[in-house]
């Protein structure tokens, strides 16, 4: 993954003082603005905590930590989710076996999603999944940089927050069947992906830095969970006031088509 990351940093135009054994990227941009770009995962194994050394020591030394929301805080909208037509209703009846199938082997009980919404079912049914492959929060890159900071009154900026989190779910078609298809579709990619990403940050190898991550979006979805907030995620970076920043987003936003260093990249000094 670091070798990785490099070859992207030298084809951006963008030259790395350091190489991490995690994923990680620093920019320095135009108008002092110092970024130490980490590709995080938002659910992780015991094994991932604590944090490793080096990104410790950027942290201290970071004047903020910027995530997309704060997941230290719990938003109360998921949990008021329901619509009238039972989801069934709504499928195929192919799909809705699917959705069957998924629910016995992680343990959900099918009535318990009937009155999801299909983004909130794909959702449920992903994080069981990350569940079951040994995943817990509270071990989430993201979330143990933010005990870090709050442990260390070092300042916190969202990019998101939950509440605009859940405003884009909400505003997906058909109550984000979209979601649920393609979580349906991707069941065992997704798998393989959750244990890739774990590895970048467990065991680095050169192996895995040149694997090719698997596609689980199709893409009217990707633009909308990672294209469209990549930009705006760029104007807000590029809109902060000089100093050093630790980023955290997930992994996906570094490395994907219309990544966050590739449009970072035309404001970069060298």
């Amino acid at each position: 993954m670091t070798q990785w990351l490099r070859k992207l940093a030298l084809w951006l135009g963008i030259i790395p003082t350091t190489t991490y054994a995690y994923p990680a990227l620093d920019i320095h941009l135009q108008g002092g603005i110092h970024l130490h770009l980490v590709g995080s995962i938002h659910m992780g194994t015991e094994n991932m905590s604590p944090l490793p050394a080096a990104l410790i020591q950027c942290l201290k030394r970071a004047d903020a930590l910027i995530v997309e929301a704060d997941i230290t805080q719990a938003s109360p909208a998921f949990d008021t989710a329901e619509v009238a037509e039972a989801l069934e209703s709504q499928l195929s009846p192919e799909l809705w076996q699917q959705v069957l199938q998924r629910c016995q082997e992680t343990g959900i009980p099918a009535n318990a999603i009937q009155h999801y919404p299909a983004w909130r079912t794909a959702l449920t049914l992903q994080a069981q999944q990350a569940h079951q492959l040994g995943l817990r929060s509270e071990y989430g890159i993201d979330y143990q940089m933010l005990r870090f900071a709050q442990q260390t009154s070092l300042k916190t900026i969202e990019l998101e927050g939950a509440d605009t989190q859940m405003a884009l779910l909400y505003a997906l078609p058909d109550n984000g069947i979209v979601l649920l298809k393609d979580t349906l579709a991707h069941w065992h990619t997704n798998a393989r992906l959750l244990q890739m990403l774990i590895g970048w940050w467990i065991s680095p190898t050169e192996s895995r830095a040149t694997t090719e991550l698997p596609a689980t979006f199709s893409d009217d979805l990707y633009q909308i969970l990672m294209g469209e907030r990549n930009h705006k995620w760029q104007k807000m970076l590029l809109a902060l006031p000089a100093g050093n920043y630790v980023v955290a987003v997930g992994a996906l936003h570094l490395y994907s088509e219309g990544n966050l260093p590739e449009l970072l990249a035309p404001y970069v000094i060298h």
